[in-house]
């Protein structure tokens, strides 16, 4: 598929969705978590209390986040992994509060829960698109897109 194209479509696919589940590991501990997504500035932003996906990111920034729709039929496939890089954004940054804003999170409200609510940046390095749709434009029906890291 041209370039172009599978780069439109992917930014359709991503931003038509909020939910993906996130993989996260460091030596034997691997965890998959289900959570919400903001997409924007050509990365992936995620709010979180904390929980276990923690362990893992302290120790290795190589995740994996599955964005799908729920399976209906042979020829229905629509889903992509993206694999990328996260980092942590220090509590009250800049982009901190700038995700805050794009989300209509009132700064005060963020401000008073203790400890500090997390925000996971993601960076994508590649991502691998399913889509039995590209077939009928006589495509692979999976396709790659390999961003700069």
């Amino acid at each position: 598929m041209e370039r172009a194209k599978l780069v439109e479509a992917v930014d359709a696919y991503i931003r038509s969705k909020n939910t993906g589940a996130l993989a996260t590991g460091a030596g034997d501990f691997v965890r998959c978590t289900p959570l919400e997504y903001s997409y924007h500035d050509g990365a992936f932003w995620i709010f979180s209390e904390g929980g276990e996906k923690f362990i893992a990111l302290e120790k290795n920034d190589n995740v994996c986040l599955a964005i799908f729709d729920g399976y209906g039929s042979p020829g229905g496939l629509h889903g992509m992994q993206v694999m990328g890089k996260a980092e942590m954004v220090e509590p009250f940054s800049e982009a901190y509060m700038a995700h805050a804003a794009y989300r209509k999170v009132p700064a005060e409200l963020l401000k008073k829960q203790s400890p500090p609510m997390n925000l996971i940046r993601i960076r994508p390095t590649r991502i691998d698109y399913l889509c039995s749709e590209f077939k009928k434009a006589g495509c692979s029906s999976r396709q790659s897109l390999v961003l700069e890291e």
